[in-house]
């Protein structure tokens, strides 16, 4: 076992962990293999000393009270007080540790059969735990890889880095179809453990935050900090919602999003099989958020109940289809953006909107009269 100090070193790159994990790995192994050696309740403690290239394993016995229940169920790893000071010295407390070198050696090839099997086995398991910590700490960002199967069940199997991603029917946008050789994007839910599949990466292209990472990549001004994302619905394939907001007066947020002519969002679009994305002005004002959110419907009034989340829509007859929207997208995608439940209450009269080219206000009326402006001046 001379060399073993030598062989983590080796295991450690090409296993490409850490010297340190291999250390830990090994320090393991060697505590595992001494429990083989004498019984499961011993406890040990490991020392490696790579500059020497040398470890030692010490077996400790913690002295207890003589009526300490331990006696009976871990009798290897504590003693009794009594028994302790009438064989080492009445020195000797509650809580004091008996150390004594443990040598490996002396327990011939079976030690170390059961050492390097043992090694092995807490090297894999450190492998998978540094590949755990790095790709936990991707989750809800973008990952891309190459499609390497789809099973009878429309599951898709993509390779990203070490492991396999796993893009369920649930999960992918309706309509979509991948095939073997593909490149996919999508969203990183979570890193999954599964005794048949063993470690992989749930995806998804159908959460809102996959909408707005892919946003942050197209728009700058969200990825730098100067656009917020501070809500946003889907359903996916079909429509979108995303409320914008700004500290800087001197930037559009719904602008930036669109870019010159759409093609920033025409991009995220693209990339979401067509999906239409509306984006809006957010306003902390709750009344003021949730007629943004119907838009391209015009609202006369809401009410809202803070306690129940809910709010109540005045809206006259020729908006209402309009605040609906086709198989009711537009209503469900306004609530799930403002987290209120919207109910429209129909009222009489039509909305004007002539001379609004955008369809997002109704028109201002105009006045050629100077009397409010002589009113000042008094």
């Amino acid at each position: 076992m001379e060399k073993i100090v030598d062989i983590i070193e080796a295991m450690a790159h090409e296993k490409n962990i850490s010297l340190e994990s291999a250390v830990d790995a090994f320090k393991e192994a060697l505590i595992k293999t001494a429990k083989r050696c004498t019984s499961a309740t011993s406890e040990f403690e490991a020392m490696v000393d790579m500059d020497r290239k040398d470890y030692t394993v010490e077996q400790v016995v913690t002295i207890v009270k003589d009526d300490d229940e331990r006696l009976q169920s871990e009798p290897d790893a504590v003693m009794s007080l009594s028994e302790a000071q009438e064989e080492y010295g009445s020195d000797l407390e509650l809580g004091d540790q008996l150390r004594s070198p443990f040598v490996l050696e002396n327990y011939g090839r079976t030690a170390s059969f059961n050492l390097f099997k043992e090694l092995q086995y807490h090297v894999q398991r450190q492998v998978e735990q540094d590949l755990f910590e790095k790709y936990k700490e991707k989750v809800n960002t973008i990952m891309i890889g190459v499609v390497n199967r789809v099973d009878d069940k429309e599951n898709t199997f993509i390779e990203i880095g070490e492991l396999k991603g796993l893009l369920s029917q649930r999960n992918r946008i309706k309509g979509e179809k991948f095939k073997k050789g593909d490149t996919v994007k999508a969203l990183l839910r979570y890193v999954s453990i599964d005794p048949e599949m063993g470690m992989f990466l749930e995806l998804t292209r159908t959460s809102p935050k996959f909408l707005e990472k892919l946003m942050a990549k197209e728009v700058p001004e969200i990825e730098d900090g100067s656009v917020q994302i501070m809500a946003s619905a889907r359903i996916p394939g079909q429509r979108a919602k995303i409320a914008l907001k700004t500290d800087f007066p001197n930037i559009d947020p719904i602008g930036a999003a669109v870019g010159v002519k759409g093609i920033r969002i025409n991009a995220v679009s693209a990339e979401l099989n067509g999906e239409n994305i509306d984006c809006v002005d957010y306003s902390p004002i709750p009344e003021v958020f949730i007629t943004r959110a119907l838009s391209p419907a015009i609202a006369q009034s809401v009410k809202v109940a803070q306690n129940e989340k809910k709010a109540i829509v005045n809206i006259t007859s020729d908006q209402k289809a309009k605040a609906i929207g086709k198989s009711g997208i537009n209503i469900r995608l306004a609530s799930m953006l403002t987290g209120y439940a919207i109910e429209l209450n129909e009222i009489e009269g039509i909305t004007d909107r002539r001379g609004d080219s955008s369809g997002n206000a109704p028109e201002i009326e105009k006045t050629t009269s100077t009397d409010a402006l002589a009113d000042l001046f008094k």
